[in-house]
């Protein structure tokens, strides 16, 4: 890891939260693409899932999301399941910044892919218990979106219109709908 980024991991713990929340923004965009550093940090990610402090459960979340892309041994596979239970996080704003970025799972490759939409639609088709379901379902639907429209897969785009219509509420079906209008 060059120590431009090394400095940006370091400044997540800085005092000043400002130099905190201009190195979370580095290290996504750094994610935006494949890195050769993913598996420097991995395990460091991975134990911050389980951290007390929710900001560290959010931001391991959101990158090791992101870093999925740089993981040719394939490590998600393994740590998805830690990586999901954040998106159940007791602490509502972690659980959802860490849904809203699980997609990106589904970027490297078609197993992880598969892994991601079938977590999605369970979770969409048995989460009506949770508290704050229907947010959770719409960041579902955006999930759906977001990897559909990164890989351009359709099967992506009908599964997603199939579990709009099985929301009852229509004003719901509505909303989750305008999602995928001009798709």
């Amino acid at each position: 890891m060059d120590r431009l980024t090394q400095s940006y991991f370091e400044n997540l713990e800085a005092e000043d939260k400002d130099l905190q929340f201009e190195a979370f923004g580095n290290i996504k965009a750094a994610t935006n693409e494949k890195v050769d550093w993913a598996y420097e940090v991995w395990d460091q990610l991975k134990g911050w899932l389980t951290d007390r402090d929710n900001h560290r459960r959010s931001r391991a979340a959101q990158f090791l999301s992101r870093l999925a892309i740089s993981d040719p041994e394939k490590r998600m596979l393994n740590d998805f399941s830690a990586l999901w239970e954040v998106t159940k996080d007791p602490k509502f704003v972690t659980a959802r910044h860490s849904l809203q970025s699980i997609w990106r799972v589904g970027l490297a490759g078609p197993e992880q892919k598969e892994m991601v939409v079938n977590s999605l639609v369970d979770r969409f088709i048995n989460g009506n218990e949770e508290k704050n379901y229907t947010l959770i379902r719409f960041d579902i639907i955006q999930c759906l979106r977001n990897l559909h429209d990164e890989i351009k897969d359709e099967e992506i785009k009908q599964i997603a219109l199939e579990l709009i219509e099985k929301e009852e509420d229509p004003k719901y079906k509505k909303k989750y709908a305008t999602v995928w209008k001009k798709a």
